[in-house]
């Protein structure tokens, strides 16, 4: 008698073979940049599609979680993209990726997060009366309602960015336990309110267990990425591998195995069932965004090497300050490093893969500087000269 067949099921058989060019169709119609926009749903459909939006500090046309909306959705306003991610208490900011923007029906899903930072009992720093500090801003937000750090009593020492205050230091572990809430950002200070106020009564509570919020987490990443590695799943919220290995074979995801690719891949039950077809946008993408904000994924997936070189030494830059990849035809085919020059949108440097790139880049600068309210485009700098000219002529012609 034959000995029984085991299958590991962190490694299960694929149950459909996927080209590349599927892989990555799938991928970008999961992204929302594959198909008709839901504009009905506007920035918080957005949102809830992507499942986290991640901030950053650094604005030059605008700010990250800004521009990620205005790719799918196109010259969205500016004032209603905030107003859709922190009016009416529709969203929540929290650790996912890095700092993210995340849908307020998701607070149930990162009590296993909140319970390992509440085992910690810090950060990098050291806290010191830890009690009576943090009691003391939870008095102060339930007399006062929402504050900022700075209106709590002062977020630095008076020393470099990570020299925090005592208030500071004690309101964020309040965040990372779930205690306070970040509800918006006001001149991008966190503005904290209490999360008994903050949190709406049924969302408010840690009763998941730690596998069944990794279960609905990496379930999210599935849809959000259409068809993923298991490395990409654990990056997608900064899971560890071994959390998504307990919970792949109850996640609902399907294994596949995608051309080209050296492991195993899983896909959204969803995204296979309907062949990945529709307008393909042509937008700048922030850095930040979350179809390229996983490095190694962005070259596999789409062949382009692409890094943030916003901390990189200037005589060390390859594509400038804030480079941001240009899609269009579904595919990445070029960057564009940008800067505002009152209401000039300025260009500073410029790459492309090919002529065909040319006419799509006029029309994303174009679009880019309508948003943001310049009336004028510029390129300083075009890595091929020979196409210098052809770019000139189409961006005339964009420009109407």
């Amino acid at each position: 008698m034959a000995a029984p067949t085991l299958i590991d099921m962190t490694n299960p058989p694929p149950e459909v073979t996927l080209s590349a060019d599927d892989a990555r169709r799938i991928a970008l119609r999961a992204q929302g940049l594959l198909g008709a926009p839901d504009r009905r749903g506007g920035v918080r459909g957005v949102l809830r599609h992507l499942g986290a939006v991640q901030l950053d500090t650094i604005s030059v046309l605008a700010r990250s979680h800004e521009l990620v909306p205005y790719a799918r959705l196109g010259a969205v306003g500016r004032e209603a993209v905030e107003r859709a991610y922190w009016g009416g208490g529709h969203a929540f900011e929290y650790w996912s990726h890095a700092a993210c923007v995340l849908p307020v029906e998701e607070w149930p899903h990162f009590a296993f997060r909140r319970r390992a930072r509440r085992a910690k009992g810090y950060r990098w720093h050291t806290l010191e009366d830890s009690e009576r500090s943090r009691a003391a801003v939870l008095d102060r937000l339930a007399a006062e309602g929402p504050l900022t750090a700075t209106e709590l009593g002062g977020a630095k020492n008076g020393g470099p960015w990570w020299d925090w205050s005592q208030t500071k230091i004690a309101v964020e572990l309040l965040l990372d336990t779930g205690d306070v809430v970040c509800t918006e950002r006001r001149g991008w200070k966190r503005v904290y309110d209490l999360a008994e106020r903050a949190i709406p009564d049924h969302l408010l509570h840690d009763d998941l267990t730690d596998t069944e919020c990794i279960r609905r987490l990496v379930a999210l990443a599935g849809r959000s990425l259409g068809v993923a590695t298991r490395a990409d799943l654990a990056d997608y919220h900064r899971l560890k591998g071994e959390q998504v290995d307990a919970v792949l074979p109850d996640s609902g995801l399907v294994p596949v195995a995608v051309e080209g690719w050296a492991r195993p891949a899983w896909a959204d039950p969803a995204a296979l069932a309907r062949p990945p077809r529709g307008r393909h946008r042509t937008t700048l993408l922030s850095p930040f965004d979350s179809l390229v904000w996983d490095r190694a994924r962005t070259e596999r997936v789409f062949g382009f090497a692409h890094r943030l070189e916003a901390y990189v030494p200037k005589a060390e830059r390859i594509h400038g300050y804030f480079a941001m990849p240009l899609l269009a035809g579904g595919r990445l085919v070029g960057r564009v490093d940008p800067a505002r020059e009152g209401r000039t949108l300025v260009a500073r440097q410029v790459s492309v893969d090919g002529e065909k790139a040319v006419r799509p880049l006029a029309e994303a600068l174009w679009e880019a500087a309508r948003w943001v309210g310049c009336e004028s485009v510029r390129v300083e700098r075009f890595d091929d000269a020979r196409l210098a000219g052809a770019l000139e002529r189409e961006l005339r012609e964009a420009a109407g």
